[in-house]
């Protein structure tokens, strides 16, 4: 028999509906909904987080701001409510709901090119954590020191899967495939000069690799690669 999927609706001050939550995503995709708060006001994201961390153990805002870190706290004074700054990320802590254990069996290591690209591969990194995922960060291993990323070639055959996130011209990912035999999700940022395009040569970069078992999300897609990521690491994650 189909099972009807829950929403609810939330009105806004005008008295329209501005949201409507999915109450069942957490049961059928193995996470709750996770905002989007660039685009929404505080009061919208404040609104929606307090609603769903009645529901579930871990609410995640990405791309938010400190206004709406303030709204957050301030509205959902009954959790714990933590800004991850560098990540932009919001997190709300239920304290109604109990968090599960972090998953040991697998490993996520994300790699980054650069300090300029931390904001997305913290994104990830976050992420696939609250997803229940046990993550090794290895950052600063980009290709114009390729010695650094050899360092580490045994770190990164421990990983069932690994996120590199590279801008300029995003060669990391195909190294990174070139050395281990797990899915490696490449991510192009958005950093690098003029003739980057703002993320669209390391993404053609990434796109057009020599190397296997490389898949490619958009551009600065960090929650996209932790989401992808999690789902390898732990592909049972929804029972």
């Amino acid at each position: 028999m189909e099972k009807k999927i829950h929403s609810l609706p939330l009105e806004g001050d005008d008295g329209t509906i501005d949201a409507r939550i999915d109450l069942d995503r957490e049961q059928r995709c193995g996470f709750t909904e996770v905002i989007y708060a660039a685009g929404k006001t505080p009061e919208q994201v404040a609104r929606i987080a307090c609603e769903l961390a009645l529901y579930t153990h871990t609410v995640l805002a990405t791309r938010a701001s400190e206004k709406h870190y303030r709204a957050v706290r301030n509205t959902c004074d009954e959790h714990t409510v933590i800004f991850h700054e560098t990540a932009r990320i919001i997190e709300v802590a239920s304290s109604v709901v109990p968090a599960p254990t972090i998953d040991e069996d697998g490993l996520i290591v994300v790699a980054s090119g650069g300090t300029a690209d931390l904001p997305v591969a913290e994104e990830a990194a976050l992420t696939a954590e609250k997803m229940g995922s046990r993550v090794m960060r290895l950052y600063d291993v980009g290709v114009a020191g390729v010695h650094r990323v050899l360092e580490h070639e045994d770190l990164l055959r421990q990983a069932r899967v690994v996120i590199a996130v590279a801008g300029m011209e995003g060669a990391l990912p195909t190294l990174i495939a070139g050395l281990v035999a797990v899915p490696v999700i490449a991510v192009p940022t958005s950093v690098g000069y003029g003739a980057s395009f703002a993320g669209i040569a390391p993404l053609l970069t990434m796109l057009n690799s020599c190397a296997g078992g490389i898949g490619v999300v958009n551009i600065d897609n960090g929650f996209g690669a932790a989401v992808l990521a999690s789902r390898i690491n732990r592909p049972k994650w929804s029972e």
